[in-house]
């Protein structure tokens, strides 16, 4: 069901342009009529629409654990673990406490996921055409970690105001209860720098967040295609293969969550204080402080990482989207082995 398969050059016998298509002759058993080319303009903004749901959505469902999470590594003598941390929430907050920072939330992940999965096919595509079919095959992991790199620099950028003002509202007590209240506070003691002070650490958080993500994530599909899945992709019903699509996103998702857990706790810290620097967070919290919250961290984003890609694929089946197999050799080095 992945369209991250292989490099697709122009074809010989095509009826129209294949727009750097990855990947292996086009989806060979695919018999569904598609409703777009895949790499047109149209294809890309739907995909934009359905990272914004996958991102969106998901995020903002979550909220009552990253609310916990981002507490533990703000004032981790309060809030000593995840049981606890819901404990003294609801104690002081009570439950509706526990959706503090649900809007923020929802914008800002929804504009990050736009420019995730948009843009990751754009790069996909314009990097697969550079390296030509065989190059984009064979260096096809580094094509996935390029892509997805420069796809997430420009989502943190979209993402960072909201962020800023989540964590405040989630972390400072008395500071604001909604977004309304609380981005007018902030720019009022801050400025603008208020919204972007912890864009530097969110690339650091978030760039090998996403690398993981979509590396891992193909990777993984491409081998329960080839060593657990017992018939080939093609032969695999829609919902089989958003099964698949679901177990590669929790794997890649466990691995996401070690690699950006120490970013992420300097986010947090960074954005509940005034004036403070990432540095200086980072010295202050040490190689310990860095980790605490790391095992809600696991359970939040290896959940979160497995529904965004359900998503994003349960939107391509919905409107018809070219979905290519799985990384194939293109014939040229196929006929060479």
């Amino acid at each position: 069901m992945r369209d991250a398969g292989g490099y697709r050059g122009r074809q010989a016998g095509s009826t129209g342009p294949l727009r750097g298509r990855l990947w292996g002759a086009a989806a060979a058993g695919e018999e569904e009529e598609q409703s777009y080319e895949y790499g047109s303009t149209r294809y890309l903004l739907l995909c934009g629409l359905g990272g914004m749901l996958s991102c969106g959505l998901t995020h903002t469902a979550i909220v009552p654990l990253d609310l916990v999470k981002c507490r533990m590594q703000a004032d981790p003598g309060k809030y000593k673990g995840i049981l606890s941390g819901f404990s003294a929430t609801v104690r002081e907050d009570g439950l509706h406490g526990l959706a503090r920072g649900w809007a923020p939330t929802f914008l800002g992940y929804s504009l990050q996921g736009l420019f995730k999965f948009g843009l990751y096919e754009v790069f996909k595509i314009r990097y697969s055409e550079l390296l030509g079919p065989e190059g984009a095959y064979e260096w096809r992991t580094s094509l996935y970690l390029a892509a997805s790199a420069s796809a997430e620099f420009f989502a943190d950028v979209a993402l960072a105001p909201m962020e800023a003002v989540k964590v405040r509202m989630q972390t400072q007590p008395g500071f604001a209860r909604t977004l309304r209240a609380a981005a007018p506070r902030m720019f009022a003691e801050e400025g603008l720098w208020a919204f972007y002070k912890g864009v530097a650490p969110l690339w650091l958080r978030q760039i090998p967040y996403t690398m993981m993500k979509f590396a891992c994530f193909e990777r993984t599909v491409e081998a329960l295609y080839k060593y657990v899945v017992p018939k080939p992709q093609r032969q695999c019903t829609k919902a089989e293969q958003l099964a698949v699509t679901f177990v590669a996103g929790y794997i890649a998702g466990i691995f996401c969550a070690v690699v950006s857990h120490p970013a992420d706790s300097v986010v947090s810290v960074l954005n509940k204080e005034k004036g403070s620097t990432a540095f200086e967070v980072l010295r202050r919290l040490g190689f310990t402080g860095v980790w605490k919250g790391l095992f809600a961290r696991i359970i939040m984003i290896g959940t979160l990482t497995a529904l965004q890609w359900f998503i994003y694929d349960l939107v391509k089946v919905y409107f018809k989207l070219p979905r290519p197999p799985a990384a194939q050799a293109p014939p040229t080095q196929k006929q060479q082995e």
